[in-house]
């Protein structure tokens, strides 16, 4: 895609400003049905005023599951969506999509028995502990629910001695653990991008363009804003479909609708370092109660652990971080279940939040609020043009969500779906390997072809999956001649592939490269010297000026600080080509 970047898009919106769907929003809702439409052959622009998943998809637990706690609450059809989806993204989206073996500690054997009924029945009450019996009865009803296109074992129970070998470090009050199964995403916002990337291969009357923003609207004609460099580009849609997530109140204001449909809950997570527990765990989730009744998780994420959440209702998505009181909140639960695991700030690698974008409703506990989805229909003021606002869902249903508004779209514009999306692979899942030995295969294939070590391919295989061969093939192949070299730490990225992303990705600033195409800061790796490294590469396949790369740099530190809580060291920068200079004015990050 290195010809079809950012402003060969832009380019064709121009020439061509009528577009059968214009969809507003790049997250998971938004990429999903861009990808689903652009199937079918419809010709759609996807715009984010941001980044791509640069909002709550890029901050989620990182889990593709059923919804086991949904049971409580009766909502048998969305556990039943949830798991079928989940067992797809296991088929069509394995390089990113694994199984989760998880573990539910249980403190007693009849506990929260009639809290349990109440809440089934629609009654107020607390589930502050989830007995044997309880776990028992919705285990198996989750097993059965998840019984269509199924890829992983039934649940079983073990007692508190055995319980207690595997996991030495929980509490050793349980009285045994029930073990279910199901996934996590290993890399939400490239698997994100990858459905930007597949509905733009499908379709070639396509578009799409990060940071670009609705300015306002003249009768039939929406106004877009380009954020880089301010200009107003029109486009005349005969379909709207705002999947601003948190952000839908504010976009439907911008196209001249005011409506309130969006009641967001914040919900915040930690990249902690603790290596006991990691190993004990062996790539499991322990998924637990607290006093207080919520539901929380810790799980081996990379060589890391990935802690969450909270849940806490905002009215401005905008500038939402994990605050101190939700750390504290989140160690202490963990200390319920793990009482003699004790981490300290310093074992905080990153940490993130992102709105929840909930359907708006006066209930007093954030927690009883559906996940289910629901889409409500407007027009463009003084025009019959439908604007289609998506409100809800997670990350696990974006697949079944965006096939329901797409057909919807396409009896809308009279036009018939061609091919299903039910086991359509995504991105890096296309023709991979079915089994160990397929996968050495594959992988030694292409670290023979592409003169690499076994180890590197395997790297890159389990970076982008299938899609290592081009990117393994671009790296061997870069038109300067200069061998590839590994960046600065312990990323395990090179300079090649540095540029293959900033040639093939769509990067407009540093932090996309850094948050989202990579997993450089995630994954614990942002460094100073690392930023700088990767900020030369990416200057010079963007053309990036000293000033403006110098800028890129601010940006991104200001982003990693104040959002993610990661602090540099460095009052001034050296700058990627060398000279030292004077640190930049503050820039505004995306």
């Amino acid at each position: 895609m290195t010809e079809r970047n950012r402003e060969f898009f832009l380019n064709r919106v121009r020439q061509q400003p009528n577009v059968s769907v214009l969809i507003i929003g790049g997250g998971i809702n938004g990429a999903g049905l861009f990808r689903d439409l652009c199937l079918q052959g419809v010709d759609c622009l996807l715009i984010d005023k941001t980044d791509f998943a640069a909002g709550a998809s890029s901050a989620p637990s990182r889990l593709i599951h059923g919804g086991v706690k949904y049971l409580e609450t009766g909502e048998f059809r969305l556990v039943a969506e949830s798991t079928l989806e989940r067992n797809l993204l296991l088929k069509s989206a394995p390089h990113y999509v694994q199984p989760l073996e998880t573990v539910l500690p249980i403190h007693s054997y009849f506990g929260g028995m009639i809290a349990s009924a109440r809440r089934f029945f629609g009654m107020k009450a607390k589930l502050t502990e989830r007995g044997a019996v309880i776990s028992k009865i919705g285990l198996a009803m989750y097993d059965f629910l998840g019984r269509h296109d199924r890829t992983m074992p039934r649940h079983h129970f073990a007692l508190r001695k055995q319980s207690l070998q595997s996991l030495p470090l929980l509490d050793p009050a349980i009285k045994a653990t029930a073990t279910y199964y199901d996934a996590k995403v290993t890399h939400a916002e490239r698997l994100n991008f990858e459905l930007v990337a597949d509905g733009l291969a499908a379709c070639e009357h396509s578009s799409a363009a990060n940071y670009m923003s609705v300015d306002h609207v003249e009768n039939r004609v929406v106004w877009l804003r380009d954020l880089v460099t301010q200009e107003r580009i029109a486009v005349e849609p005969a379909i709207v479909v705002n999947a601003g997530g948190a952000w839908i109140d504010s976009v439907n204001g911008a196209l001249g609708i005011e409506r309130k449909y969006i009641g967001g809950t914040k919900g915040s997570h930690l990249i902690v370092d603790h290596p006991e527990l990691h190993a004990q765990l062996r790539g499991r989730m322990v998924y637990y109660g607290s006093k207080d009744g919520r539901i929380s998780l810790i799980y081996p994420f990379m060589d890391k652990l990935l802690i969450g959440s909270t849940d806490i209702r905002v009215d401005d998505p905008d500038g939402v971080r994990c605050e101190d009181d939700e750390v504290a909140y989140m160690l202490g639960v963990l200390r319920e279940v793990f009482p003699s695991v004790h981490l300290k700030p310093s074992d905080i690698a990153f940490r993130y939040s992102g709105v929840r974008p909930l359907p708006y409703s006066d209930a007093a506990n954030p927690g009883d609020v559906s996940r289910d989805h629901v889409v409500h229909v407007d027009q463009l003021p003084g025009t019959q043009i439908p604007v289609l606002s998506l409100v809800g869902g997670k990350w696990t249903t974006f697949r079944g969500f965006a096939e329901s508004v797409a057909d919807d779209a396409l009896r809308r514009l009279g036009r018939t779906r061609k091919i299903s999306t039910r086991h359509e692979p995504i991105g890096g899942g296309r023709g991979y390997p079915h089994d160990a030995r397929e996968r050495d295969a594959w992988v030694g294939a292409i670290a023979q072809r592409n003169n690499i070590s076994a180890a590197r391919a395997e790297t890159l295989f389990d970076r982008y999956g299938t899609a290592a061969e081009g990117v393994a093939a671009f790296c061997a192949q870069v038109e300067d001649g200069s061998a590839d070299r590994l960046l600065t730490g312990e990323s395990g990225y090179t300079a090649h592939e540095i540029r293959y992303l900033c040639e093939h990705d769509m990067v407009t600033h540093l932090a996309d490269l850094l948050f989202r195409r990579t997993t450089i800061a995630i994954s614990g790796h942002f460094t100073d010297a690392l930023v700088l490294e990767a900020s030369g590469v990416a200057a010079e396949v963007l053309g990036w000026d000293e000033a403006r790369t110098l800028q890129e740099i601010d940006a991104a530190r200001e982003i990693a600080c104040e959002r993610y809580g990661v602090v540099l060291s460095s009052g001034k920068h050296r700058s990627p080509r060398g000279s030292h200079v004077a640190r930049a004015p503050r820039a505004s990050g995306p």
